[in-house]
């Protein structure tokens, strides 16, 4: 015989020899008991809540000769007008976002602003990002009707 027979005799015998070796039931004795009861689940346990703690002192900013961040940018324009307009910025580049393009302003300070459709801008809203253009409507005063006014990039 060989060998893999031997071996799977043997295995066989082992599986057989397992089975059943418990004892046989008299006729007329009595049943053992079940085996433990499932309990149904518990319910889970929540969260302790924290007690309360002393108060926070209040948070102030203090500016120390800095602007405030909370506080817009206004700059003065050559009209005489506070904030930026549109006639006072030029147009120094246009990138694509992970959400459209935005277009690079600069203001007459020299600090540039990131724009996207439908900033205000001033006295105008982006209504358009062209690859090298953006298009505003900007509000008449007095009774005018809207217009639009459009920054180029230059190309010199």
């Amino acid at each position: 015989m060989s060998r893999r027979r031997v071996w799977l005799a043997g295995g066989v015998a082992l599986i057989l020899a397992g089975c059943g070796g418990g004892e046989t039931p008299t006729p007329g004795a009595p049943t053992p008991a079940p085996g433990p009861v499932a309990r149904p689940p518990a319910a889970p346990a929540l969260p302790k809540e924290p007690e309360a703690g002393p108060a926070l002192p209040a948070i102030s900013y203090e500016a120390k000769a800095r602007r405030d961040p909370f506080q817009p940018v206004v700059l003065p324009t050559e009209t005489g007008t506070k904030g930026l307009s549109v006639d006072s910025v030029k147009l120094t580049g246009v990138i694509q976002g992970r959400q459209g393009p935005l277009a690079l302003v600069e203001g007459p300070d020299g600090i540039g602003y990131i724009l996207r459709t439908g900033d205000v801008l001033g006295n105008g809203r982006v209504t358009q990002i062209g690859p090298d253009a953006v298009n505003f409507t900007v509000a008449g005063g007095g009774g005018q009707a809207a217009t639009t006014v459009t920054l180029r990039l230059r190309t010199d």
